[in-house]
């Protein structure tokens, strides 16, 4: 590799990595002032809470309130953001306001796992369904499957995925009462041991199962239109042509010509949904009260928990920043123009 090659990868790969950084470090810096800017805050609804719950006055409340969370909202706020800025450099996410003494860190690595394994599982399993479906879209294009196909994947795609997991709830577990609704929420039954068995792994895919379908049920046809658009392309190509007239068999055609090039452009595209998969978590593991990264988002902003949803928010500006970047060079090594910056 010659000397020019490996200094062009080199400023390549800095200037994503810088990228990265600074992005991280904005986004870091509006969430902390976003969150504040928030009406209401962690102390005046524990405050409200014990003077209806408890009946005390508002100096007992505040006092209880002041003594138990771990953070002064009385600073003034450059001194609250300097002292998050220190503690982010050192990697201390912080303490949770509403969950006394515990850390932010402790509180994501609970929680992040089960995002992980329900999203990432219906991300691929949506993508695997979406490329097969528009391939064969493709190729029967025109014809009434194509026609009935792309209609359903492109009503699909236009519902959000809050009002299919609603309608799950509300007709598969309550009116038709085709699944038990304690299975159906969740993310394993509280009266089952954690750990390593049959019983447990069932458990947890049984509960896993419709948040898994709502998920795929509502991304399937983003990826099989693409896929279809891709192949309806290349089909179109001229090696596609070529290689017809040398008299490949229609299977390697298929496969080998046709699916692998239209496939390539959805793998950065595949990159980048991993990265807004804990968004993306967000409502269907609320609706489903799968306790998941998303879950946790939704308990701390409803209880003004500040370290906590700049916790979780930091981790998913880092997740979509990466994903994109990572996309960014997996296509940059595609093709070369790119770390030029033609």
């Amino acid at each position: 590799m010659s000397e020019t090659l490996i200094r062009l990868y080199r400023n390549f790969f800095f200037r994503k990595i810088l990228r990265v950084a600074v992005t991280v470090f904005i986004v870091s810096t509006l969430t902390f002032f976003i969150v504040r800017l928030m009406p209401g805050n962690p102390i005046d609804i524990y405050i409200s809470s014990l003077m209806s719950t408890q009946g005390m006055s508002y100096q007992e409340a505040r006092q209880m309130a002041l003594a138990m969370f771990s953070i002064d909202l009385d600073a003034p706020l450059h001194l609250q953001y300097i002292q998050y800025l220190s503690n982010l450099i050192r990697g201390d996410l912080g303490v949770s306001i509403t969950s006394t003494g515990t850390p932010v860190a402790k509180m994501i690595a609970e929680f992040l796992p089960w995002t992980l394994f329900s999203v990432s599982l219906s991300l691929f399993a949506s993508f695997g369904i979406g490329v097969a479906l528009g391939m064969v879209m493709a190729y029967r294009r025109g014809g009434i499957f194509d026609t009935i196909l792309t209609g359903i994947c492109t009503i699909m795609s236009a519902i959000p995925n809050y009002i299919v997991g609603i309608l799950v709830i509300v007709f598969i577990g309550i009116q038709w009462n085709l699944y038990p609704l304690e299975t159906m929420r969740g993310t394993y039954t509280s009266t089952i041991t954690p750990g390593f068995t049959i019983e447990f792994i069932v458990d947890v895919f049984k509960h896993v199962l419709w948040p898994f379908i709502t998920y795929v049920v509502c991304t399937f046809g983003g990826w099989a239109l693409s896929m279809r658009a891709n192949t309806i392309s290349t089909l179109g190509e001229d090696y596609i042509t070529v290689a017809k007239a040398k008299g490949l068999k229609e299977s390697r055609i298929t496969f080998s010509y046709v699916g692998r090039n239209a496939i390539l452009p959805l793998f950065t595209s595949l990159t980048i949904s991993f990265g807004f998969i804990f968004g993306g978590s967000l409502l269907i593991e609320n609706i489903f009260v799968y306790k998941g990264i998303g879950w946790l988002l939704w308990s701390a902003i409803n209880e003004r928990d500040y370290p906590t949803m700049q916790g979780v928010f930091l981790i998913m500006t880092t997740a979509v920043v990466l994903s994109v970047t990572i996309a960014d060079v997996l296509y940059g090594l595609i093709d070369p123009r790119v770390r030029r910056g033609e």
